[in-house]
């Protein structure tokens, strides 16, 4: 085996090893931030069902 295709395949290996890791980063990045907005979107409804609840026991 010559040198340059040992270093051809290191270099996919290292790729291959570099992206998996990115990949991973991307979508736990991504599933953070549509988690994120759920849960606001959560406690807005919220706030206003409580806002709402409260302004009606008060007249």
């Amino acid at each position: 085996m010559r040198r340059n295709d040992l270093l051809t395949i290191l270099l996919v290996v290292a790729a291959v090893v570099i992206a998996w890791w990115l990949v991973g980063f991307l979508f736990s990045a991504v599933w953070f931030l549509v988690r994120l907005v759920v849960v606001a979107g959560v406690a807005l409804v919220l706030y206003l069902a409580l806002r709402s609840w409260l302004n009606s026991d008060r007249r």
